[in-house]
């Protein structure tokens, strides 16, 4: 059996879980559906899931370790989080 003490990291790791869930029956509806159409609505949806556990998940590790770096390294990373976000929007 797997102790986790740190409620932040068992946080992350189901979100991820849920994560990989919803694309796992993302793909399992678009065999059921046998529909290129289809198949792209899902996959649209999937994009905005995707960015959302990134942001979730990014957020959850840095209130994680907030006491243990600097301001401008927490804006550092931030950034790059908004630099991907605008990027996969581009």
């Amino acid at each position: 059996m797997i102790y986790i003490k740190n409620k932040i990291l068992l946080s992350m790791a189901l979100l991820r879980v849920i994560s990989g869930i919803v694309e796992f029956s993302a793909a399992l509806l678009m065999l059921k559906f046998n529909s290129v159409e289809k198949a792209l609505q899902l996959n649209s949806i999937l994009a905005l899931v995707g960015p959302i556990i990134l942001v979730l998940v990014t957020s959850l590790g840095l209130v994680g370790i907030a006491e243990k770096i600097s301001f401008l390294n927490f804006m550092i990373i931030a950034s790059g989080v908004g630099l991907i976000l605008l990027g996969i929007n581009l």
